[in-house]
């Protein structure tokens, strides 16, 4: 299967980590201009480094280049002044991903305003504010990719998993109202909606557990309540948003596949 991105611009927000990470490979990998956003500067060099390693691999595309953008997404000039940023160096968004986000889960009557604000600003207000950028250009080139990475709760709420259960499905309600209006213009925007997956988030769980486990045995443990019994791959998440950002995807819109290995209970 051609998964060509030759001569697009992609842009994946919290790209220095996880899946961000694994997904800005797979694009650098199938040709991409890759732009990787990220609040650390030292995590962004080294994520920039990892990747411009895989041109020596047989498979390098020379249409690929990687850059790494310091960027704070809740905050809205930054965003504009980053997004001018990617476009002198690269030239206009092809792909949007809108990764930016970490688990936030309290009892309702422990979240303060601060911390639904703080939510929203970081899951929701970025990914809207930052495809606001980037949509005009894809309208009049006629083709786009916006990918919001979500997670299970969108869909199926729980007691003690707000506020990013709120913000999520906020973004799949954003993610269908934005697949309508695109898609005149071959702007095609879809969502993962992502389960347990071994990634920075996970190894943060671990940092802050009792330590009785090392991080593969406490990986391993986790994985063991799921249908598939273990956690998903970060290059498996990277897979299916490798195909969402291409050709191959070209009938393919306003979509919340979960990326969950059978753990959602709704479809």
């Amino acid at each position: 299967m051609d998964t060509s991105l030759n001569g697009k611009v992609a842009l994946i927000t919290g790209a220095s980590k996880g899946l961000g990470l694994a997904m800005a490979k797979a694009y650098y990998s199938h040709g991409a201009k890759v732009a990787l956003l990220a609040r650390g500067a030292e995590d962004l060099a080294a994520a920039e480094a990892e990747i411009q390693a895989l041109s020596l691999t047989p498979d390098y595309q020379q249409s690929a280049a990687v850059a790494g953008y310091q960027c704070d997404v809740t905050d809205s000039q930054a965003l504009i002044e980053t997004h001018q940023q990617v476009v002198a160096n690269f030239g206009s968004v092809d792909i949007l991903v809108n990764n930016a986000g970490q688990s936030a889960a309290k009892p309702f009557l422990k979240i303060t305003d601060e911390d639904w604000q703080a939510d929203l600003d970081l899951k929701l207000m970025a990914a809207i504010r930052l495809t606001r950028l980037v949509w005009p250009d894809m309208a009049a080139n006629q083709w786009g990719r916006i990918i919001n990475l979500l997670n299970v709760y969108a869909k199926l709420p729980d007691a003690g998993t707000a506020p990013t259960s709120i913000s999520r499905a906020a973004g799949m309600a954003l993610t269908k109202v934005l697949s309508a209006e695109g898609a005149a213009d071959n702007i095609l925007v879809n969502a993962m909606l992502i389960g347990f997956i071994e990634s920075d988030q996970i190894r943060r769980q671990h940092a802050a557990s009792d330590g009785s486990l090392s991080l593969s045995e406490f990986i391993a443990k986790a994985g063991q309540r799921l249908p598939m019994k273990r956690m998903g791959k970060a290059d498996e998440a990277a897979d299916l948003a490798l195909f969402l950002a291409s050709d191959r995807a070209s009938y393919l819109t306003g979509c919340a596949i979960n990326m969950d290995g059978g753990l959602s209970k709704a479809v």
